[in-house]
């Protein structure tokens, strides 16, 4: 026996959506008494073929079951135009009838195929108009920073809360895990420490996950390089546009500590969950507080950004001074070789030898006396500086961070009206040029405060690592390295001399 298919779609149960059973009451009527089989599909959109009692129709039309498809609509069928084009292949091959009931189509006439072709196209595009409307609701909603789903991070809970007077979520700090967030980033912070050896000591000393899967290197690698955690300031949000990312919020909102939320592009407009690279991403102030001082997320986030584990990662704990030594003769890293020898531990240049291009550092170093060596010029270099009061470090801090930002909206305002040069005339070029010229000077009048300041605050640092040096002796090889970390930029070595670069 051959049968009229009945078919009826709905996506979503609303109250102004004509029900499945509606629509497939509409189509019995057009059968006048023929057979009939009926075919519905709850829940599932339009914008593709993949559904159940779809698929089951189309198998009954190979099958030879049907010569006529009845639908209340043509969007009910298909929203696509290429789905509608090969499931109208499929009909014509099986010489099977297309009825819309309310549409009145006859597909066996040339004017009533280009009329229902030309339905197809407004149906896809009345599909295509609401996803962007609703891309577009959800990306304005992202940039006023809304919670837009999903779980929350490491650390976080949801709670509500409203903003602009409509309610959403926010997240808030959960204790418990926070600290053990706060604990990992400060293990990574240390350059001596890889993401194998956090793992290491989380499980070592028993610190366990408190949600979900344990921890791996992926999780551990995703915390560090997420937003979410950060306490930003200026310094975060000059990274964060150096890497590309498009940042809704201004400059001077950048002094709360408040945190980010990571999105893609408006074309993909969903919070990361990958953080690997910020070209291209969306970046809005949250409005939760991040747990994570600015300069540990930085320093953690760059080493992410590298991608590899750092040569003195590994060898630190073979001297202080692994990683800051290179060799004069072609810029190496210089290495430290242990031999059964009366001194124990030599510097090699890592490009020395049958496997490298380098013919050494030009003699034997100790790693002992080079140890003593560079002890003694770090004494020598702390000795031509004086503390600073405390007060001078309060009023320090706060007036730098001012002026990052003011040097951040200044070059913002210069790019802008040099973009403006293009088409201007006589007058606006002067104003343009007068005002450049106001601008550059404020440029450089903060920047020689900042310098100064920043001298200032240096001295003081440079008192607290002088109280390091004075009991050197007692200091782990983690401290030292901090301290040289902090004083030395590159030593290079060649010929028995040694260059000495201070950050100081």
């Amino acid at each position: 026996m051959i049968y009229d298919a009945l078919y009826g779609r709905q996506s979503i149960e609303k109250k102004d959506s004509i029900s499945v059973e509606s629509q497939l009451e509409y189509c019995r009527y057009e059968t006048h008494g023929n057979p009939y089989i009926e075919y519905a599909d709850r829940g599932f959109s339009g914008k593709d073929t993949n559904r159940p009692d779809f698929e089951r129709m189309m198998n009954d039309i190979r099958a030879g079951k049907i010569k006529r498809v009845i639908v209340y609509k043509l969007d009910r069928i298909s929203r696509s135009i290429l789905d509608f084009a090969n499931m109208m292949e499929t009909f014509q091959k099986h010489n099977v009838e297309f009825v819309s009931s309310t549409e009145k189509f006859d597909t066996s006439t040339p004017i009533g195929r280009a009329m229902l072709n030309i339905c197809i196209v407004f149906a896809q595009l009345e599909r295509e108009t609401i996803q962007k409307r609703v891309t577009d609701a959800y990306y304005a909603r992202s940039k006023r920073g809304f919670f837009m789903g999903g779980p929350a991070p490491y650390g976080y809970r949801l709670k509500e809360t409203a903003i602009d007077g409509i309610r959403t979520s926010m997240y808030e700090e959960v204790p418990e895990e926070s600290e053990q967030v706060k604990l990992i980033y400060s293990l990574y912070a240390n350059a001596q420490n890889s993401l194998g050896d956090i793992l290491r000591y989380l499980n070592e000393h028993g610190i366990k996950k408190l949600r979900g899967a344990p921890w791996s290197r992926a999780k551990i690698s995703d915390m560090l390089r997420n937003p979410v955690y950060v306490q930003t300031d200026i310094d975060v949000y000059n990274f964060l546009k150096s890497q590309g990312a498009e940042i809704t919020n201004p400059v001077s909102d950048f002094t709360n500590g408040n945190a980010c939320y990571l999105y893609k592009t408006r074309d993909n407009s969903y919070q990361g969950r990958k953080f690997n690279h910020l070209e291209n991403k969306e970046v809005v102030l949250a409005p939760h507080k991040g747990i994570i001082p600015s300069e540990t997320w930085l320093a953690c986030r760059v080493r992410c950004l590298n991608n590899r584990q750092s040569a003195q990662t590994c060898k630190a704990k073979n001297s202080w001074l692994v990683g800051k030594v290179k060799c004069g003769n072609c810029g190496y890293a210089v290495t430290v070789k242990k031999a059964k020898t009366k001194w124990g531990r030599y510097f090699v240049c890592s490009q020395a030898g049958s496997h490298g291009n380098c013919t050494g550092t030009g003699s034997t170093i100790y790693a002992d006396v080079f140890e003593a060596y560079m002890e003694k010029a770090i004494r020598e270099k702390l000795s031509e500086f004086e503390k600073l009061s405390d007060e001078k470090e309060r009023q320090a801090i706060p007036k730098i961070a001012k002026n990052k930002i003011r040097l951040t909206q200044i070059e913002e305002e210069i790019s802008s009206l040099l973009e403006k040069v293009v088409n201007a005339n006589p007058t606006l070029m002067r104003y343009i040029n007068e005002k450049i010229d106001d601008l550059d000077k404020e440029h450089n009048t903060l920047q020689e405060e900042i310098i100064s300041l920043t001298y200032q605050q240096t001295e003081n640092n440079l008192g607290q690592i002088t109280d390091h040096v004075a009991k050197w002796d007692t200091l782990s090889t983690e401290d030292k390295q901090a301290v040289t970390d902090t004083l030395i930029k590159v030593i290079k070595v060649a010929d028995g001399k040694a260059e000495i670069t201070w950050k100081i």
